[in-house]
């Protein structure tokens, strides 16, 4: 049974005769009378296609890839000619914000930076609405929603000290549901509608914001269950891992629970990363939930750590972007908010006055409307890199960008 549908981004068809080791190809002329294929300098090896012959968007003549079974698409050797003083295959066509190869980490932060720069109307449209939304309700919350911390009883014992905090941690927790809701709400459509934008980026498209809408509205409601299955799931393992600890209770049950918390964390890791490409293969294959996470899985399989190296260098760098940013618009907010230089060196700035919030809140704008286009893109282009090494998803990008040489 054909459990790898093609590719179905935006204005492309699926694919449905791919097998799930690549996608068929012309028979070799070598193999029709048994003799095996010729190399020369003039001529590219027998039973690989020729590269499209006219060049595309000022890009050099494509090399498609080539997919053997059980292993990833590599680029075909024709046609050969000296560049450079050098022998060698000719750069892979890019018709969009990614060459058609196998990425490498470079080409998928380029690509997604890339994305936010050709496309920044529709993405910054749509990131700096979501912040704006989220950083409103965030506001609220603090504002009105969040009760003040309790004063802690300088005579209270260590474990009444543990559980007022805890207490007051819960109230807050609780307090900050409705502004949670409402960010979960916004982050799920700004994922969608971006991950429609990167997939016509790659195919060098157009996108408008009503055109990404239409194409991501339909799925909406099965990425919402996605988005809340797998925090679900990980909250379920972390649990089970706690509880023998919290049941044995003591020293021992201490101890118990660090090394079944320590297990379980370790396995939400691995779990996260496993249906990390679930969101963009559920978007672009218009598969359910469960399929979704199938898929990602499959595509994840033997490149694990290779996908957890990327997400967490990706993380990385946007944490140390948002720090840039933060600390001028944090040490702004308590300039405004407070009275002085004194104020903020004495650490007497009320944290929930207006002034305060509203800095602090275009600092999260600013912040949000640039790294979740990248966050967004890394994902979806790391997908899109999985299906090229595995299914040679090179080529069937290449027919849907129109690029010649390569069928309708």
């Amino acid at each position: 049974m054909n459990d790898t549908p093609g590719w179905a981004s935006p204005g492309s068809a699926p694919s449905d005769d791919q097998d799930g080791q690549g996608v068929p190809r012309p028979a070799s002329p070598g193999d029709a009378n048994g003799s095996a294929p010729q190399w020369s300098k003039d001529q590219p090896p027998a039973g690989q296609w020729q590269p499209p012959t006219a060049p595309v968007h000022g890009a050099p003549p494509a090399t498609p890839a080539r997919a053997d079974s059980g292993s990833h698409s590599q680029a075909a050797p024709g046609p050969w000619g000296q560049q450079h003083g050098q022998w060698g295959p000719a750069p892979a066509a890019k018709p969009g914000v990614i060459p058609l190869r196998p990425l490498t980490i470079g080409d998928i932060l380029d690509g997604s930076v890339a994305t936010l720069r050709r496309y920044w109307q529709t993405v910054l449209t749509v990131s700096v609405t979501v912040a704006v939304v989220m950083q409103v309700a965030e506001i609220l919350a603090q504002r009105y929603l969040i009760p003040a911390p309790p004063q802690i009883n300088p005579d209270a014992s260590p474990a009444e000290a543990l559980s007022q905090s805890v207490d007051a941690m819960q109230s807050s927790l609780i307090a900050m549901g409705p502004a949670y809701l409402i960010m979960v709400a916004a982050t799920l459509v700004s994922a969608a509608l971006l991950t429609v934008v990167i997939s016509r980026a790659v195919l060098g498209r157009p996108v408008t914001l009503g055109t990404a809408w239409q194409e991501a509205r339909p799925r909406l409601l099965q990425l919402l269950g996605l988005t809340l299955l797998v925090p679900l799931m990980a909250a379920g393992i972390m649990f089970v891992g706690l509880l023998p600890g919290l049941l044995l209770g003591g020293n021992s049950g201490v101890g118990l629970a660090f090394l079944g918390g320590t297990c379980a964390f370790a396995a939400v890791v691995w779990l996260t990363i496993r249906f990390s490409l679930a969101s963009p293969a559920l978007m672009l294959e218009r598969q359910g939930v469960m399929k979704a996470l199938k898929r990602s899985a499959k595509l994840v399989q033997g490149s694990w750590w290779r996908i957890f190296g990327i997400n967490m260098l990706t993380q990385l760098l946007i944490f140390l972007f948002s720090m840039l940013i933060a600390f001028p618009f944090a040490f702004l907010a308590m300039g405004v908010a407070g009275d002085g230089i004194g104020d903020i060196l004495d650490g007497t700035i009320s944290e929930t006055s207006w002034s305060y919030l509203i800095v602090m809140g275009i600092g999260g704008v600013v912040t949000s409307a640039i790294t979740y286009p990248i966050s967004a893109g890394v994902t979806v282009l790391l997908y899109i890199d999985q299906r090229i090494r595995r299914e040679a998803l090179d080529l069937e990008l290449a027919r849907a960008a129109g690029l010649p040489g390569y069928g309708g």
